[in-house]
């Protein structure tokens, strides 16, 4: 399973909006034989990869599975159906599927006379897939904010000088989670200050990431700007009540969407903005914005895990990572459990998720 399970995360950036998956077959004697992940959207799934790799040998033998293999038919046939076709014997899964219209296949095999074993390795499965787990969940993208900072928490200096604090390692490994995503956010203050480009570079037979800005009173993306160079689709998010001529010049190199603000009229709505991004299959979103937009997202409950980049140096002044996200007392303070903590070059790479799972926002 712990195999199946680094098989899946090989699809992460080119299965969304399908799940990342991974198989294993066993044969008869315990011996794998074949092996498989969800490559791309509208491929065939991973079960389909692994039972055509260990051909005969799959009769009689085990399928493992990160995933409780699909029960429907959309662009590909069932892959419970295939595991009975192709004489599995047994099945075990690590995490249930929640899709409604792609469930039971666990059901469909065991009653096709197949043993059936689920939840092992769940944790683990879960953490890689958690993305389109999320997205099926809550009906919203999956949340990653990353920031970089001094081990002060510093995001930039008293000047406003950013660049850079973190080093030429820590910046390259960036453009692996943004390879990752589906789509990379920022707010009108990076898009301001830092003229960004958002798209992911030095990533072999990387997919672009719909890059997104969240622009409220569409003053802040201007014609010329680099998000807007053609390199990856771009997204620009603005008020519904700010006048067309703002937005009239970007037409022509990026989608325009028109979101209610926020309750007190600062910023865009959260949820608007996420529902918006559901509705273009947008499964996973690498949040990128500065500390006001950060803010409003742990505001809206809309986090599901952070990735900080943590440099060796002190500055003692100069903007936080983090402001406006409603938290007062230590008692209000959102907890998260760390996942993961390893050097990137000089720096530390620090990812941790909320103990508690972020509600529908």
């Amino acid at each position: 399973m712990r195999r199946a399970v680094a098989l899946a995360a090989r699809g992460l950036g080119t299965a969304s909006p399908n799940p990342v998956v991974g198989c294993v077959v066993i044969d008869a004697s315990g011996a794998p034989v074949g092996e498989g992940w969800h490559r791309a959207a509208g491929g065939p799934h991973a079960e389909a990869h692994a039972l055509a790799e260990a051909g005969p040998a799959a009769r009689g033998g085990t399928a493992v599975v990160t995933l409780e293999p699909c029960a429907h038919t959309g662009r590909t046939g069932p892959c419970a159906r295939a595991l009975i076709d192709a004489g599995i014997a047994r099945v075990v899964y690590a995490v249930a599927d929640p899709n409604p219209t792609a469930s039971g296949g666990a059901a469909v095999l065991a009653t096709a006379g197949i043993d059936v074993a689920a939840g092992l390795l769940a944790d683990e499965a879960e953490a890689v897939n958690a993305a389109w787990l999320t997205a099926v969940r809550l009906g919203r993208p999956h949340v990653r904010w990353k920031y970089a900072a001094t081990l002060d928490g510093r995001v930039a200096a008293a000047d406003g000088t950013s660049r850079w604090i973190t080093s030429p390692e820590a910046r390259a490994d960036v453009h692996l989670l943004r390879a990752r995503a589906d789509a990379v956010l920022v707010g009108s203050g990076t898009a301001r200050a830092d003229d960004p480009h958002l798209a992911a570079r030095d990533i072999p037979g990387a997919r672009q990431p719909l890059r997104v800005v969240a622009d409220t009173e569409a003053v802040a993306v201007k014609p010329g700007a680099r998000v807007l160079d053609g390199a990856a689709p771009t997204l620009i998010a603005v008020a519904d009540d700010v006048p067309p001529e703002r937005t009239d010049p970007l037409a022509p190199h990026a989608e325009v969407v028109r979101l209610p603000r926020a309750p007190g009229g600062r910023g865009l709505d959260i949820p608007a903005l996420l529902a918006a991004l559901h509705a273009r299959d947008v499964r996973s979103v690498l949040l990128e914005g500065g500390p006001t937009l950060a803010g409003a997202f742990v505001a809206a409950h809309a986090v599901d895990a952070v990735t900080g980049y943590l440099a060796p140096a002190l500055l003692g002044e100069g903007p936080t990572a983090l402001t406006g996200a409603g938290i007062t007392t230590i008692a209000s303070a959102l907890r998260l459990r760390v996942t993961e903590l390893t050097r990137v070059g000089p720096d530390v790479r620090l990812t941790a998720v909320p103990t508690t799972v972020p509600q529908e926002s």
